[in-house]
């Protein structure tokens, strides 16, 4: 890391290194946001986003925009800027990724640092306006600095790529949970347009006629039992005999007292008949 700062090699570090290496430094800052710069280090570049940033502060004033509170969170890992009142991490800057920090010499409220973002590969710089303590956070990034590159000596380098496997990790499992959340959400939509389906409409009747349990269909009181009446009122006429009269074991015709006449019978059974009703008579 580049600093755009001479510190006198006599001068203390103005914070513990156990504060740094198992704790973080936190300072309450304005942030002005970001923006890309071309090169990852120079004042000169510095500058000029400071420049740009400080104009769409004014403009963001004039809009009745008020300028968002953050918390800085520096330790020998990174700078992890916080939402200053629900502490939702909005942007966590590894150290290894910051590659120029300085404080604004003719502004000592003005504090920037160069990050290299993870995923787009492009170098964003940050400025926050810093109540005139500036130099002091700049400082208190160089002393991580100077510890991180003490540890990384003594581990001979795996504890960086340690650090780097575990922010991979840690990056996979907040997608992970992302995907798991919008996967969740889909397949609840999905249960409630089946649930939706399968419940049928209340105005409708099945067309299917309903049958017992041997699968007949129940008598009904509408149905009519007897032959109705013809449309003119007159007696419905007799069934028709059927044209081929089937004939019993020996031969005769089977009785049928809805057909049957007096002209039916043959002659002698007929007579016979006849004296036996004379008979009766006398």
């Amino acid at each position: 890391m580049n600093r755009a700062f001479n510190r006198k090699k006599d001068k203390s570090w103005m914070h513990t290194p156990e504060a740094l290496a198992k704790h973080f430094i936190a300072y309450n800052v304005k942030f002005l946001g970001h923006t890309e710069v071309d090169q990852p280090k120079g004042t000169e570049v510095v500058r000029d986003a400071v420049r740009k940033l400080k104009f769409q502060k004014h403009i963001k004033k004039s809009a009745g925009q008020k300028i968002p509170k953050v918390e800085l969170q520096i330790s020998i890992y990174g700078v992890k800027i916080l939402d200053l009142k629900s502490k939702e991490v909005q942007y966590n800057c590894q150290l290894h990724r910051i590659s120029f920090c300085a404080d604004d010499k003719t502004d000592k409220r003005i504090f920037t640092f160069i990050c290299k973002d993870s995923e787009s590969n492009k170098h964003l710089c940050y400025v926050f306006d810093s109540e005139k303590c500036a130099e002091e956070i700049t400082l208190t990034i160089g002393q991580a600095f100077d510890l991180a590159y003490k540890k990384f000596l003594e581990s001979g380098g795996k504890d960086v790529e340690t650090r780097k496997q575990i922010g991979g990790l840690q990056k996979r499992i907040q997608d992970l949970e992302a995907e798991n959340s919008e996967l969740k959400k889909h397949l609840q939509v999905l249960e409630e347009q089946l649930m939706i389906a399968q419940v049928p409409p209340g105005n409708s009747m099945s067309s299917k006629t309903p049958t017992d349990i041997f699968d007949m269909v129940p008598f009904s009181p509408l149905t009519p039992l007897v032959p109705l009446p013809a449309s003119n009122g007159s007696a419905p006429p007799p069934p028709a005999r059927p044209t081929e009269i089937r004939k019993d074991l020996f031969g005769a015709e089977p009785f049928d007292p809805f057909t049957c006449g007096a002209a039916d019978f043959p002659p002698d059974i007929q007579s016979k008949l006849d004296e036996m009703q004379v008979t009766a008579c006398l």
